[in-house]
């Protein structure tokens, strides 16, 4: 994954894994997302993955200050016995000073400067909305949270439209709200011959990632490798356990204490993509397997939304083969 500095307006970097080296990791205090500047100062993350090496710290801060911005908060890991640095930054500046096409190129040189694998600067106020897909099939819960975070501006992404293998009519909760809001929704009917990949691909193709809203239906190898970019899914289990059909009722029938639910990337072997987040919730031998459901169903939700967050944020890294930087 060779990805130098650039504006994410049409896609954003595939994450599946890089190196390992300890874990330190290193956060400078700052202010979060939520700070609101001023009228004349705008808001920037940038991203950083390269070679470790002496020096990458006071380059990056003085790429910023120099240019009259300020860094708000900083995350550096570098893991032991791997030469490999990963930064994330915060910082505000006055775009009539630093021009955004300015900060592409002060980056990039950087970029150049420690051969980065990753470089990207990202600046919500001026640059374009992710675009996503929601693809979901017959349960809504999570569905229902993402439409209404997107409508409530917690989810600062353009939808472009929602699929389903499952026919909702037209006086649904569902359709309603998409009919009201203008979003597209597509019905293809599934079978175990005819996914429907080809029509899905073609429904995707100007997305800059997909989200898996519990879609019930496996993606072949051959649809990942087409369509090219991240696809999250949400597991309604603590993986690596019980992975596949019915976590709930075989973490029931196993006698668990705790149940979960994980957001991931979406890989070719089943619920094994590189975890993003993962939440739990303690249970007992007074639940019932209607309780382990409704719970999951509510850890589910949470998850999937913290884990998009993460990632519209670009506060996640591949690292290793199959893990996760998460700042």
């Amino acid at each position: 994954m060779n990805l130098v500095q650039r504006r994410l307006s049409s896609s954003l970097p595939q994450v599946i894994g890089f190196t390992n080296r300890s874990f330190t990791s290193f956060k400078i205090p700052g202010e979060s997302l939520d700070w609101s500047p001023s009228p004349f100062l705008a808001h920037g993350i940038h991203v950083f993955q390269c070679p470790d090496a002496v020096g990458i710290v006071a380059k990056l801060s003085d790429c910023i200050a120099s240019r009259g911005g300020n860094i708000l908060g900083a995350d550096i890991f570098v893991p032991q016995n791997k030469n490999v640095f990963y930064s994330r930054s915060e910082f505000i500046f006055d775009p009539a000073k630093w021009p955004r096409a300015q900060i592409d190129e002060d980056f990039l040189k950087l970029s150049n400067m420690f051969n980065a694998t990753r470089s990207v600067v990202r600046v919500p106020v001026l640059d374009p909305k992710f675009k996503i897909a929601i693809l979901a099939s017959k349960q809504e819960h999570c569905l229902i949270e993402l439409l209404h975070g997107w409508q409530d501006g917690r989810l600062p992404v353009d939808i472009t439209c929602v699929i389903s293998n499952h026919d909702r009519g037209p006086n649904t909760h569902v359709i309603r709200f998409l009919e009201r809001t203008s979003i597209p929704y597509h019905y293809l009917h599934t079978t175990k011959e005819n996914k429907r990949e080809e029509e899905i691909l073609n429904l995707v193709q100007h997305t800059d990632f997909l989200v898996l809203a519990r879609y019930m239906q496996i993606l072949s190898g051959s649809f990942l490798q087409k369509y090219g970019k991240d696809i999250i899914n949400i597991h309604h289990g603590l993986l690596p356990s019980f992975k596949g059909g019915h976590p709930a009722k075989q973490a029931f029938e196993a006698g668990v204490k705790l149940i979960g639910a994980t957001s991931h990337f979406v890989s070719e072997e089943l619920d094994a993509g590189p975890i993003i987040e993962q939440m739990v919730e303690r249970v007992s031998h007074r639940d019932n397997l209607r309780s382990f459901v409704q719970k999951s169903e509510n850890l589910e939700k949470q998850c999937l939304a913290k884990a998009l967050k993460s990632y519209y944020e670009l506060r996640v890294f591949p690292y290793e083969d199959n893990r996760t930087v998460v700042f």
